[in-house]
């Protein structure tokens, strides 16, 4: 197809920027969200090769990716924050859309709402709209007890399209009572169940988790964006040290994401119709090739805990409406808040961990920074900068939510192309009619253990969480060890426990796992 072919409402993505400072650097200016957020809408604005100001006026539709401190309910803003944060980004750039939306909390948050968009602009319901994301988690806690502090509150006013928390089915208090209010403890149970699964070693496993995480600190290391520009080698990450402490076995912090950045990104979408309006030059578009939006069964509903085929099957289709198969991309990034964001989706795809052409542009999660929900939202602009360097080559971007419960995916090319409908509706739907795991929400009796971490405190104490299922009918719990039960532990802590019996109690306050029958709880 030729750039004169195409329908006058094709989405296109124009423009990309990104913004970000670090403490205790030069030029570091104690940027709040907004600010960091509007620097990179004008990067954004700037990349589109056209007047800033008319493309700024012309924007119909700003969506906001929601921040950290509202991601979940009663989460405090030391620093304070915006009551209507599309519009004070939008207000800070010259810009004055009709429509504002504020996402759901999810990582899948930059490519699901750049989807959106797309779709929306495709029917003529919008002619330029704004993503855009930002995070001042560094600022925000290196500052909170400072006399100096600065105040990041702001009242705006006009409609808002807030869309919630998006947390169903992701948090609950059972789960929390159980040691899963994190995501460090979530996934890092689906790791150790795919070790199983592989028949690794403890010793094997985390060989392999820094062999795939080491190339991401090579791109991270020269990121002028990242937070942690530091190259590691693939001991040093899996490692435990002082500075490298477990978090949730097999995790070390060099293993799970970064919360602790300032950072912001912005992608601008219009009609093919409105960037020959503006005067945007044909070398700056990237078409949306390939698309899609799926939702995982909730965690302990799943048949399989060491494998997340939603996220699979969405890649999948991403290909599929684009055409081409995973090795025609040129350019991968693949969400990363955990290694087992990305071997799931490489075993999927049949993509090596050590793949030559890299599995994130950024320097993933872990390195370039991963806080909230915006990280891939700094992918696509990493992704649209590589793809307009090769014109004709096609780029994907994997976007993970939950605890891998949300997936989008975005496949890019400057290649001309029209809009493409996904099957994304009709594949969830099929999704949603595979059979759930019975579940004992009271669990008694002997089991087998299905996965497990252990969890790591601070003060260095540490406790076992187990899903299991019960010897006398199947039924899939959860449990936690009691404190102190260090004979639990020890079996946690050493050799393979999956496939181990132990004996599970319910109370008032949970479930609990011993290894043996006598255990009380507590």
């Amino acid at each position: 197809m030729t750039f004169e072919g195409l329908d006058p409402r094709t989405p296109v993505l124009v423009g990309v920027g990104q913004s970000s400072e670090r403490i205790g650097e030069p030029g570091y200016r104690r940027l709040s969200p907004v600010e960091l957020a509007a620097a990179a809408v004008r990067e954004a604005f700037a990349d589109t090769g056209a007047d800033p100001a008319r493309v700024a006026a012309a924007v119909d539709t700003v969506a906001g990716v929601r921040q950290f401190e509202i991601s979940a309910p009663g989460v405090p803003a030391p620093l304070g924050r915006s009551t209507n944060y599309p519009r004070s980004v939008a207000g800070r750039v010259g810009a004055d859309p009709g429509r504002a939306i504020l996402e759901v909390a999810g990582g899948q948050a930059p490519q699901h709402l750049v989807n959106e968009l797309a779709a929306t602009i495709a029917a003529g319901s919008s002619r330029v709209a704004l993503v855009v994301g930002s995070e001042a988690i560094s600022t925000v806690r290196h500052l909170a007890g400072a006399e100096d502090r600065p105040d990041f509150r702001e009242t705006v006013e006009g409609d808002l399209e807030d869309r919630g928390h998006g947390l169903e089915g992701m948090v609950s208090p059972f789960l929390a009572a159980h040691g899963l209010a994190g995501a460090p403890s979530q996934y890092a149970l689906l790791d150790n169940a795919r070790r199983a699964r592989l028949g690794q070693t403890r010793q094997e496993y985390a060989a392999g988790m820094g062999a795939l995480f080491a190339p991401f600190t090579r791109i991270a290391a020269a990121n002028p964006h990242a937070a942690a520009p530091v190259e590691r080698g693939p001991a040093e990450l899996v490692t435990p040290t002082g500075g490298n402490r477990l978090i949730a076995e097999p995790y070390t912090r060099y293993l799970v994401a970064r919360e602790k950045v300032n950072q912001g990104a912005a992608v601008l979408l219009m009609s093919v119709a409105g960037a020959r309006r503006l005067g945007v030059p044909g070398e700056k578009w990237v078409f949306l090739h390939g698309h899609a939006d799926l939702r995982e069964r909730d965690l302990l509903d799943r048949a399989d805990l060491s494998r997340g085929p939603a996220s699979v099957m969405a890649a999948g289709h991403a290909l599929d409406l684009a055409g081409i198969g995973v090795e025609d991309l040129r350019a991968i990034d693949l969400y990363s808040c955990f290694p087992i964001a990305v071997s799931n989706i490489c075993d999927g795809l049949g993509l090596a961990a050590d793949d030559p052409r890299g599995l994130t542009v950024t320097g993933g999660l872990p390195f370039f920074g991963g806080a909230g929900n915006n990280y891939s939202a700094h992918a696509i602009a990493e992704i649209v900068q590589r793809l307009r360097a090769r014109p004709g080559s096609y780029g994907m971007v994997g976007a993970n939510g939950g605890m891998l419960s949300k997936y989008s995916v975005g496949v890019y090319s400057t290649t001309p192309a029209g809009w493409r409908q996904d099957r994304s509706a009709a594949l969830q739907a099929e999704i949603d009619a595979w059979p759930a795991v019975r579940q004992a929400v009271r669990a008694d009796g002997w089991g087998t253990i299905e996965t497990y971490t252990v969890r790591h405190r601070r003060d260095g104490t540490r406790f076992g969480i187990v899903i299991g299922r019960l010897e006398a009918d199947g039924r899939r719990f959860l449990a936690t060890t009691a404190d102190g039960d260090e004979e639990t532990l020890a079996l946690l802590g050493d050799g393979e426990p999956i496939g181990r019996r132990v004996h599970a109690r319910s109370f008032e306050f949970g479930n609990r796992v011993t290894a043996g029958d006598a255990g009380t709880g507590g």
